[in-house]
């Protein structure tokens, strides 16, 4: 089933004219981007600390690697992988990789460019000495499996590894000291600066109400929660937060913040999680169902500058997800409401919209209000021949085409399985890989994908 608002356009050939002339324009600027200075820069620091992060975590533990690093005397500073150009590549002498994997195995967004660039078997780096930090999550099949391919691909080249790849599953702290303690022995220091990660903070769940009632998919609550004491943490749309569980508390569960803070609290959609033997998730069972409204919740709020607005304010907005991938979606559309900014575009997916329609008051508010433009809403359990967020895309190639020419950003909330992996390969045939890889690079292509 699917429900969309008309987008009014000049005309077709008006549109296909525009989306030619921003591929044109795009693909120039890719061609150009490798004689950018800013590409190579970073060359100029002895130590590059060059970082894969999909969430965050990567970004900051590259954060903590260079400030030990500058503590011996070394310059160092970090970039995205995204920056790591073929000549930055062939010129560096020394570079610290921090690799996360996410899903089975997969790299993050930013790491495209990079995965290129070594699957080149011209890419000849005799000159590098490197050393990799893989993050990880050993309940997955490929455990850190982005960062051991690029070991790989690195030693394939010709590169030269300081020390051994270190692992670190799930943030454990023993693997983290293993890479400080090598990195004081480069930086010829013992008086490095503390790496603890924010403290958590004591809050209490204020309200808790299941959104999906009936549906024949595991339960979604929408909780609320407040800080025990004192005000609202700084957040912004896009952010995430890390709650510690009870009976786990080494091993934080990340969840999509749902929320502004114009709304007065933190919200979370949680899908009630159930092993095969019956047994609940721990972190899901006991924010769902075992922790009493005004229960102590240990959280903190977590930045996720890759899912954040950033220099999107003012482009139109395509927002697609699924299931609770709509948390951080509704984040941005509430901001955007709030500012009054309009062009939006929500593809969402669920099972049946008599069950599965979350956020419908929110989404039928915002578009009384005339903050979305088009709506494409589809249920997979209620038949038609689109059944997934990709199948409505690809049936509105030609809106999708214009939206992008008319300087849209694109954003995807949800499974990486299944939806996510769906929708890129949709956007590829519609718009063209090359520009796909461009929109990434420009900052117009976010994910928040699990």
């Amino acid at each position: 089933m699917m429900t969309v608002d008309p987008v009014r356009w000049g005309g077709a050939a008006a549109a296909v004219a525009a989306y030619a002339g921003m591929c044109l324009t795009l693909l120039r600027a890719r061609r150009a981007a490798g004689k950018r200075p800013q590409d190579s820069g970073g060359a100029a620091a002895d130590w590059l600390v060059a970082y894969a992060s999909q969430t965050g975590t990567g970004e900051a533990l590259a954060g903590h690697t260079v400030a030990t690093l500058r503590t011996g005397g070394l310059s160092a500073r970090a970039i995205s992988v995204e920056q790591l150009d073929e000549a930055t590549l062939r010129g560096a002498a020394r570079i610290l990789f921090i690799a996360s994997t996410y899903g089975e195995g997969d790299a993050p967004d930013s790491a495209a460019r990079l995965a290129r660039l070594l699957d080149d078997p011209g890419m000849a780096l005799g000159q590098l000495h490197y050393a990799l930090l893989a993050l990880g999550d050993s309940t997955y099949a490929n455990y850190c499996g982005f960062g051991r391919r690029l070991d790989a691909a690195l030693q394939a080249r010709g590169a030269q590894a300081l020390f051994a790849r270190i692992e670190v599953d799930r943030g454990r702290g023993a693997a983290i000291e293993a890479w400080q303690h090598h990195l004081s022995h480069l930086a010829g220091t013992s008086d490095a600066p503390d790496w603890s990660a924010p403290a958590y903070g004591d809050w209490r769940i204020a309200a808790r109400r299941l959104l999906n009632p009936g549906s024949a998919g595991a339960p979604v609550y929408r909780i609320d929660l407040l800080p025990a004491a004192g005000e609202l943490p700084a957040w912004e749309a896009g952010d995430l937060v890390q709650v510690s569980a009870p009976g786990d508390p080494d091993y934080p569960r990340e969840y999509s913040i749902a929320s502004t803070m114009a709304e007065g609290c933190l919200s979370l959609l949680v899908r009630l999680h159930a092993r095969d033997d019956g047994s609940l998730g721990l972190a899901s069972g006991w924010l769902c169902r075992e922790a009493r409204e005004g229960a102590p919740v240990l959280l903190r709020v977590r930045q996720h500058s890759r899912f954040r607005i950033g220099d999107n304010t003012q482009r139109p907005l395509i927002l697609i997800g699924n299931g609770t991938g709509i948390a951080g979606l509704r984040a941005h559309l509430q901001r955007r409401a709030e500012a009054g900014q309009a062009r939006n575009w929500l593809l969402f997916g669920e099972r049946q919209a008599a069950h599965d329609h979350f956020c419908a008051g929110d989404i039928a508010a915002w578009r009384q209000a005339g903050m979305l433009d088009a709506v494409s809403l589809v249920f997979s359990r209620d038949g038609g021949s689109e059944r997934y967020v990709q199948h409505a895309l690809a049936a509105q190639a030609a809106e999708l085409r214009a939206w992008v020419a008319d300087g849209a950003a694109i954003y995807v909330c949800g499974s990486l399985q299944g939806m996510a992996g769906a929708v890129h390969a949709t956007l590829e045939t519609v718009l063209g890989a090359d520009t796909v890889a461009v929109l990434d690079q420009a900052g117009r292509y976010r994910r928040d994908v699990y």
